[in-house]
């Protein structure tokens, strides 16, 4: 679980309503007809825009930046050179008694145990990352089209709200105060949706995103090392290219 989404949903959270509560009423930013223009243009936009499978998946893709965690690439450079080392002191056809969680390094090492050469071992595998990738763009997709919606009908609303106020501009100042408070609540929606609740999520699926392709990448370099029968240091050394600098083994680490 992504603690790091939960605190910043509610820090968000509690900022906006404390700064409610501070200068006013919670229930002065409560108004239903500014709420269906909102939520009911944005839904709509959804239908329209995607087909219904996709939409199936909004809510699965949405907990993703929630109930997901990061893969660490450096414990899988770890894995991956005891593999390497398992290799070279048996055999690569070893590798397929070495039991292994992550699905994608399985079907790597699979492959390697299979005898198949490197250029169909290349194929797979990076045929595997760029669906990944271009399912996981279709989501992210999704959450930043729904982020660029929510101020467009608020807008929308506020619009609305305010010829509604100007046909109305007899009912005096108390009156026109209302109806413009109710008019710049629909883009105070639209701007808390697509600020809080969908900008934000889409920028964390993109991040997870990255982050699985470049634990992919570091699979296939280190299997294709495998296979070249390489010495694990060497392969640890090429491995450590994908880290930032910080996170790199020193010499003589273990």
């Amino acid at each position: 679980m992504d603690i790091a989404t939960i605190i910043g949903l509610v820090l968000a959270i509690a900022a906006i309503l404390g700064s409610i509560l501070s200068g006013g009423s919670l229930a002065a930013f409560i108004d239903v007809p500014s709420i269906l223009v909102v939520g009911g243009g944005v839904i709509a936009a959804i239908f329209i825009k995607w087909p219904m499978d996709q939409i199936k998946l909004l809510v699965t893709i949405y907990l993703k930046s929630i109930l997901n965690t990061a893969t660490d690439p450096k414990a899988m450079i770890d894995e991956i050179q005891k593999l390497a080392e398992t290799a070279r002191r048996e055999s690569v056809f070893a590798l397929e008694k070495v039991p292994v969680e992550d699905a994608f390094l399985k079907k790597a090492v699979t492959l390697a145990a299979d005898n198949r050469p490197p250029e169909v071992i290349t194929s797979i595998l990076q045929l595997e990352i760029d669906s990944l990738s271009e399912r996981h763009k279709l989501g992210q997709n999704i959450i930043s089209e729904i982020a660029n919606d929510g101020p467009a009908f608020g807008m929308i609303g506020t619009l609305i709200g305010l010829v509604i106020m100007l046909q109305n501009l007899s009912g005096g100042p108390e009156e026109l105060g209302k109806a413009m408070a109710v008019a710049i609540l629909t883009t105070f929606y639209g701007a808390v949706l697509a600020n809080v609740f969908m900008g934000p999520i889409a920028n964390k699926l993109k991040f997870y995103s990255e982050n699985e392709a470049l634990v992919m990448n570091i699979i296939v370099a280190g299997v294709l090392g495998i296979v070249a029968g390489e010495n694990p240091r060497v392969i640890r050394e090429k491995l450590d290219s994908f880290l930032p600098p910080a996170q790199r083994q020193v010499e003589g680490e273990q």
